[in-house]
């Protein structure tokens, strides 16, 4: 095994285990550290059975065995094989959508509390003439496996049904919901937060999803004081917003919503207007930035960081890209921009450029910083983070241990090749003093955290005006990263004299997983015309490798054996570290940087279940091979 920098001190201090073990003991804190020295690893959206759509698709399992299951204990899949992580997780948010919340399982057990209406009993008719999960999964043919499926699916519609419903019914399950994470948080150990998705969408059209997960701090006594805010009272994220106000104002309490899957939103999660058509003011911008200060951009329903439209000299830009902009756009039908030629917003709310734009993460925070210049305020200054959206209430993003989106996408011989679409992703990353409620809610709040699509790669990310190259080979870099800079997520203000801001990177490998090939800045400004652009700045290469002349790098290379679903560690380093420096700054333009790190190619989960499973003609159109990646938080500097 390579690496860039080694010292003993070093992995001790960046791969520390984040999870404590559990003694029984009160947990105390550590009250010496002044900065965290912990990254924590979890899952901010997960679904059970309480989610009317993962019901509907075979999901029979609880929140409580969400929260065993991230703990690391075996439970048994919807489709009734055992399942367990390799490594549990240090968090977990149990985000079932709030939209009748818990009426699905309510209607197949027969217990009388839902209403009993026409429309109850014809829902309830149809989920008792679903087949058990598990047969689908058996089906003899992939035939029947889509039969099975296409029945399943059918009563999808059954979540989003009016059933007539009162307060105590709510009331009853949101307590539940409240139970099960109190249950399950053990500070120091393991945090369970209470939550849950707002499942809006604008103009009530698919593929428009708005959606947020809305994420407490506290525990009981503030959550029972409100009920979830859910589509059925407003699509408007300002209406949420004003519900996380009212409910901070009158309970004391701290809240925060994370948007995500803007990549299927149809250029709404990021437009440029509120959801009435207004232009944006102030004081829009403003409540954006307090209340959504994450986003979740990589997930199972694939990766949002940027399209091929969008970033079209960026050979990693087109990474398991799924959802509205991949069919004719995305193969060159519609000319894409050139790199520096992002306007200062769409103009043609039909050009599959602009909308594409409104839609990933990382457009968006270049449409940030013009509104920036307009209003003082950005309104889409946020953080980022991975998590899966899992809706058989299984956190798994291991190519090599994925069990599905839902419960039809469980282990079978038939996903491979009719669910291939699925992305294995992701988790978030949060740099904490310890793993409790509050630590964790603080530390997205600043934004010191990132994303990533499964593998737990350790990222260090400062900026600062006097960085020094042996900075980057120190054992305390953490140390030296806080006390001269700030670490990501953070603001630069005005340099001194006409200095460069420079970056303090370190990556270390998941270290059960695959080498790193590189560390990459991607910049984003807006210049004096008032034009957008972008960067990617390739900082930290393995195995010697340099940049030629006209900036291209080899590529490192590929040992997957797809046949075998393996790979080796023979190429790539498993750490890379630098000091960089801006070579193009401008001290009165607005920017921000963040680090994209990409492992060596890798099997995807499609090559692990052609192996198990004996698939020797799949379509060749079925990726088979991965290269997997972490994003972090932003650093922003403001003249």
């Amino acid at each position: 095994m390579k690496t860039t920098v080694t010292t003993a001190s070093l992995v001790l201090l960046l791969a520390l285990p984040a999870a404590g073990a559990s003694t029984g003991e009160t947990y105390s804190p550590h009250v010496d550290n002044p900065y965290p020295t912990n990254v924590y690893w979890g899952d901010t959206h997960v679904h059970t059975a309480l989610s009317g759509d993962a019901f509907a698709m075979g999901a029979r399992l609880t929140p409580d065995d969400a929260y065993r299951f991230a703990k690391g204990e075996t439970v048994r899949a919807n489709g009734g094989e055992e399942v367990r992580l390799r490594r549990p997780l240090d968090f977990l948010m149990v985000a079932d959508h709030a939209e009748n919340l818990g009426v699905l399982p309510r209607l197949a057990a027969g217990d009388g509390s839902v209403p009993a209406t026409e429309v109850s009993r014809h829902w309830t008719d149809a989920l008792n003439e679903h087949p058990p999960v598990r047969d689908i999964l058996l089906a003899e043919d992939l035939d029947a496996y889509d039969r099975g499926w296409q029945l399943l699916v059918s009563a999808k519609p059954a979540h989003g049904a009016d059933y007539a419903l009162d307060e105590s019914f709510e009331r009853s399950l949101w307590e539940e919901v409240i139970a099960n994470a109190e249950r399950h948080n053990d500070p120091g150990t393991f945090t369970a937060f209470i939550g849950y998705e707002w499942t809006a969408r604008a103009a009530e059209n698919k593929p428009r999803m708005i959606h947020r997960n809305v994420l407490y701090e506290g525990g009981p006594e503030e959550a029972r004081q409100v009920l979830p805010f859910s589509r059925f009272h407003s699509s408007d994220p300002e209406d949420l917003w004003a519900y996380l106000e009212d409910y901070e104002d009158r309970t004391g309490g701290k809240v925060l919503a994370i948007p995500h899957n803007g990549n299927l939103s149809g250029g709404n999660m990021f437009a440029l207007n509120t959801l009435g058509g207004q232009p944006f003011t102030g004081a829009y911008a403003k409540r954006r930035s307090r209340w959504e200060p994450i986003a979740e951009v990589t997930q199972l329903k694939g990766d949002g960081e940027t399209h091929p439209l969008l970033s079209p000299t960026d050979e990693f830009a087109d990474y398991e890209t799924m959802g509205s902009f991949t069919a004719a756009s995305a193969k060159g039908d519609k000319a894409a921009p050139e790199p520096k030629a992002q306007s200062k917003g769409p103009t043609a709310q039909q050009d599959p450029v602009a909308l594409a734009a409104q839609s990933y993460s990382r457009s968006a925070l270049k449409l940030g910083l013009g509104q920036e210049a307009q209003f003082g305020v950005n309104p889409f200054k946020f953080g980022m983070i991975g998590s899966s959206d899992s809706h058989n209430a299984l956190s798994t993003t291991n190519e090599a241990n994925f069990w599905g989106s839902n419960g039809l996408s469980e282990p079978s011989p038939y996903r491979a090749e009719s669910r291939w679409e699925s992305n294995a992703a992701g988790y978030a990353a949060v740099w904490a003093t310890e793993n409790t409620r509050e630590a964790l809610f603080s530390a997205m709040r600043r934004r010191e955290v990132y994303a990533s699509t499964g593998p737990r790669i350790t990222v260090r990310f400062f900026g600062g005006w006097d960085y020094e190259p042996q900075d980057a080979m120190r054992p305390d870099l953490a140390r030296i990263g806080y006390a001269k800079g700030v670490p990501m997520g953070s603001d630069l203000t005005q340099p001194p004299g006409e200095s460069a801001p420079s970056f303090l990177i370190r990556a270390v490998k998941d270290p059960d997983g695959a080498n790193l090939d590189r560390v990459q800045v991607v910049k984003g400004w807006r210049d004096s015309d008032g034009s957008l652009h972008e960067k990617v700045h390739n900082v930290a290469l393995s195995d010697g490798r340099e940049e030629d002349a006209g900036g291209q790098v080899m590529p490192v290379g590929n040992t997957v054996d797809v046949q075998n679903a393996s790979y080796t560690n023979s190429i790539g380093d498993s750490e890379l570290a630098v000091v960089w420096t801006d070579p193009d700054f401008n001290k009165d333009e607005l920017a921000f940087y963040y680090l994209r790190v990409l492992e060596i190619p890798t099997p995807r989960w499609t090559a692990y279940d052609a192996k198990f499973y004996g698939l020797t003609d799949l379509p060749d159109e079925i990726p088979m091979v991965t290269q997997e990646r972490a994003y972090t938080s932003p650093i922003w500097y403001s003249p």
